[in-house]
């Protein structure tokens, strides 16, 4: 590994204008990495890597490198472009093993993070690091929403996850409460009650996007986003269709063929996938199968019929006549991307959402209520995991200048106490 890293880095030209840089949404600052790497100052690169991307053990495998960093590297002009990611990963989880300190000193102030995905992590880590005292609120039993029960094993291991649980949350004495809905039993109201002076909503996209079409609710027909959150809840048969062809089709399609399917074929309604090359070249080499110009008409207790389509140059789509066709499956998987749970809006006054159920917020994450912010998947919809931490760290700032707004007033208004009339010693 060391060497084929290093064989890597060695391949960079070092560019005055990095294209790489300008192609990561987080701008990891690729050259400097990979000088430092060069000059056997491996932890300075690792604390590089992570002050910029707290997920950087995360990015540098699920990232779409082909379209980032590694698509704007300009030896891949011509031949093969430097595999950031796999210096990426060598360096942040050989450096990772190396990061033991503690908690920073409390600055008494009290934050409260609503779901443990991309976003709500490295708000929760970035809020720790100026000693807020940060509690994680969280669905499920176990950290990371979409990391962990949305992208397969295979693509980004576990233990990744729970390498980030222990260093980056329980040793910096981040607070973590699974299983805890907000919107139930407890409310945002509840929280500001207890002292929390911010609240970031980091919810994700879990509400699967229906077709709405005939026969989606029998028992063998499934949304991929429910499939991947425990694949070996499903007996799924041999013969597979996933309607869907976008990065989550592709990882529901290859789970379920390491799962036992025997036949599977991910149906597209446009004449290519929109997954990455990356993905869709893995999916193919693994036996899924696709088909192009495709639209589901109904599911059938037999299968999906389906009728072929023609793509317009506006976009649209026209259906060619007498084309509808049985195409036989014991199983349905219908992977057509996801929209927002509405709980949290549904239960808090003046939390304003979009007619998309997304949370509005600016730029900054300041949503309709003040102190509650939000980024992430629940504000711009389903994207990429280093978008929604690029946007939290922005975010993050913002909350940190709101507290210290409100710890300022707070002095302020005892100091105009102190000075009034009447308040100081009896004579």
């Amino acid at each position: 590994m060391a060497l084929h890293v290093m064989d890597e880095a060695n391949r960079c030209l070092g560019c005055k204008v990095p294209q790489c840089q300008k192609g990561c949404p987080i701008s990891t600052p690729i050259p400097e990495v990979i000088r430092l790497l060069k000059d056997n100052k491996l932890d300075e690169a690792g604390r590089m890597l992570f002050e910029n991307n707290p997920l950087t053990t995360v990015c540098s495998l699920v990232c779409n490198h082909e379209n980032q960093c590694e698509g704007h590297c300009v030896l891949g002009k011509k031949g093969a472009p430097v595999h950031f990611s796999t210096i990426e990963n060598y360096i942040s989880t050989t450096y990772a093993n190396k990061m033991v300190k503690g908690p920073t000193p409390s600055n008494g102030m009290k934050v409260a993070i609503i779901g443990s995905g991309p976003a709500g992590i490295t708000i929760a880590i970035i809020l720790a690091r100026y000693g807020y005292d940060v509690t994680i609120f969280e669905g499920k039993d176990k950290l990371g929403g979409v990391l962990r029960y949305g992208i397969p094993e295979f693509r980004l291991p576990k233990s990744v996850l729970d390498d980030i649980k222990y260093r980056h949350i329980d040793m910096k004495g981040i607070k973590f409460r699974p299983n805890t809905h907000i919107g139930g039993a407890i409310g945002v109201d509840d929280l500001f009650r207890d002292g929390y002076k911010a609240i970031f909503v980091g919810t994700g996209v879990w509400k699967p996007n229906a077709l709405h079409i005939k026969g989606e609710t029998l028992g063998h027909v499934h949304f991929g986003i429910n499939y991947l959150n425990n694949p070996d809840s499903y007996n799924l048969g041999e013969r597979v269709i996933v309607i869907g062809a976008g990065n989550a089709a592709m990882d529901v399609a290859r789970t379920a063929i390491r799962k036992g399917a025997r036949y599977l074929t991910c149906f597209s309604l446009t004449k290519k996938v929109a997954a990455s090359q990356h993905e869709f070249s893995y999916a193919q080499l693994e036996g899924v199968e696709f088909e192009y110009n495709k639209a589901p008409v109904e599911i059938t207790d037999e299968g999906v019929i389906f009728k072929d389509v023609t793509e317009q140059e506006d976009g649209k789509f026209t259906d060619v006549p007498d084309s509808s066709k049985l195409y036989p499956a014991d199983s349905v998987i219908i992977s057509i991307s996801q929209g927002p749970q509405n709980r949290i809006v549904n239960t808090t006054e003046g939390l304003a959402a979009n007619s998309r159920g997304l949370l509005v917020a600016d730029e900054t994450g300041h949503t309709t209520r003040p102190g509650i912010f939000a980024s992430g998947d629940v504000v711009n919809g389903a994207r990429t995991v280093v978008e929604a931490v690029a946007h939290s760290k922005i975010v993050a700032e913002s909350m940190h200048e709101y507290m210290q707004s409100l710890k300022i007033q707070k002095h302020n208004m005892t100091e105009s106490a102190a000075s009034m009339p009447g308040t100081g010693c009896l004579v």
